[in-house]
């Protein structure tokens, strides 16, 4: 049994690791409660068991086409404001360092459930690990005029905030937290690690294939307002809290539905809200923002193949040459000299692989080259280049996840990596994020001028210089805007996704 700041819990013992499951850090966001920024949960009295996962924020499945891939449990209820703890020692006088992890999912999808994240690896080598679920979707970063935004952050705020309260009793250090995500929780990282309320909250923070950004405040209204078309009431929070859960998510999947990360579209986001966001967190970050926090960020080498692949979108996009290339170029706001230095660079690459990588290195890559060059404090960047076996998904977004968890043996996990996935590089990849959350350096040299980047997956994890330099190098151009770190929303773009669609490139399957 261990106590909380609301009341005690009753965990399980599991392979030696202490493990709490479903402890609420915030009350449910329904009701009165809902679209408005988290508040503490009723305390309650006697022992709370905390033996299984608490409910997962409402979300819609996956397409069947990425389910094959991609595993998203649905625990129903209304106490989505959750967290999870693995600890080796819940003891107060333990003092372990502590890792807080933010789930990806585009913002959309996916919960602390999800099998590949267990945390049970991490406490087993002496790290206590938390696992938090937050809104999703409209619920969490909807923008109302009527109700405050980023609702979904400030969940994720909260949890850190317990986390700072209550984690010495299961034997952490709220002195040594790191905060990190994949993907849509890298990207929350970014926000948080940058927003002045979590100042003092977080040492060190993980950003996997997601960077510090923020989407344009008018397409997020887009996205509200189409749905308010298709529901038949006004675009306003208390107009949506009226509306069945289950309604509001058809609707929010059926306007999302022709998004893609690599060719855009509607999507909700992180915005700048003057208050917990009050700048671009890029921005603020490279300007001094969460000082004394050190980073390790990174990517996959193939980060589009998971956006690409399934449902045959990359055969597609081949087809469509041209016209798919003017709309990476439309929606990365680059000229046409930039496609033309990737065909150099990359002569054996099809149409598909040069947008994909154009706009991963656009949106991902440059962006994190600029957070680790314009920050004084230690930095270290990696790259995974491993290859699932499964056919055509290289080494694609997500995928690292089984090694840095080091739980490829789930059957989860091979359902993105195949069967075979090498032990030895899961071994090498989460030593070196236990090493990080421990002491701050992964065991490689952190970022300088040389721009070392450790390369997992292409044989024996080694250093490299600059690998991705002169891609990025070509980013360096008068026709890209230096503000424009997000997706483009330009009247060109939008022509371009119109005649895609008619195409039938963005079908989702």
């Amino acid at each position: 049994m261990t106590r909380t700041p609301y009341g005690a819990v009753r965990g399980r013992w599991d392979r030696g690791v202490a493990v709490f499951r479903g402890i609420p850090y915030a009350a449910a966001p329904f009701g009165p409660r809902r679209f408005r920024p988290p508040v503490p949960p009723e305390p309650w009295d006697g022992v709370r068991d905390a033996a299984a996962f608490g409910p997962t924020a409402p979300k819609p499945p996956y397409s069947e086409a990425f389910a094959q891939y991609l595993s998203d449990p649905v625990v129903p209820g209304d106490d989505c404001l959750n967290l999870n703890v693995w600890t080796p020692d819940p003891s107060p006088g333990a003092r372990l360092p502590v890792f807080v992890w933010l789930h990806g999912g585009a913002l959309t999808r996916g919960s602390s459930a999800v099998p590949v994240y267990d945390g049970r690896t991490f406490a087993r080598d002496g790290v206590v690990f938390v696992s938090v679920n937050y809104r999703l979707g409209v619920e969490g970063y909807g923008l109302f005029p009527d109700a405050p935004a980023n609702p979904g952050l400030r969940d994720q705020l909260a949890a850190l905030g317990w986390v700072h309260e209550a984690i010495t009793a299961f034997g952490g250090d709220p002195a040594r937290v790191t905060l990190g995500g994949q993907s849509a929780g890298a990207i929350s990282t970014g926000a948080l690690i940058a927003a002045p309320q979590a100042r003092g909250l977080v040492r060190r923070a993980v950003l996997q294939s997601g960077p510090p950004e923020t989407t344009d405040r008018e397409k997020v209204r887009r996205m509200v307002r189409r749905m308010a078309t298709r529901l038949k009431v006004p675009a306003t929070a208390e107009a949506f809290a009226a509306v069945d859960r289950a309604q509001l998510l058809r609707a929010q999947a059926e306007v999302g539905r022709l998004s893609s990360p690599v060719l855009g579209g509607p999507a909700f986001g992180i915005v700048v809200d003057g208050d917990l966001v009050p700048r671009d967190p890029l921005e603020a970050l490279t300007d001094g923002a969460a000082p004394g926090v050190g980073l390790l960020t990174g990517w996959t080498r193939d980060e589009y193949r998971l956006w690409l692949v399934p449902g045959g979108l990359l055969e597609r996009v081949d087809r469509l040459g041209p016209l798919a290339l003017a709309g990476a170029m439309a929606r990365c706001r680059c000229g046409s000299e930039v496609p033309r230095g990737y065909r150099t660079l990359r002569p054996a690459d099809g149409t598909a692989e040069l947008v994909g990588q154009m706009v991963t290195d656009r949106l991902l890559r440059l962006p994190l080259h600029r957070l680790s060059d314009g920050r004084d404090e230690p930095s270290y960047v990696y790259e995974f280049a491993w290859p699932s076996n499964r056919p055509g998904m290289g080494a694609c977004h997500a995928l690292e996840l089984g090694f840095v968890f080091d739980s490829g043996d789930e059957p989860d996990a091979r359902k993105l990596s195949g069967e075979g996935a090498p032990q030895e590089l899961a071994d090498a990849m989460h030593g070196a994020w236990v090493r990080f959350v421990s002491d701050g350096a992964p065991g490689w040299d952190r970022w300088d001028a040389r721009h070392p980047v450790q390369v997992f997956g292409d044989g024996t994890p080694h250093l490299v210089h600059g690998p991705r330099d002169r891609e990025l190098a070509l980013w360096a151009t008068p026709s890209v805007p230096a503000e424009a770190t997000g997706p483009a929303t330009s009247p060109e773009l939008r022509s371009v996704i119109r005649r895609l669609r008619r195409s039938g490139a963005l079908r989702r399957g």
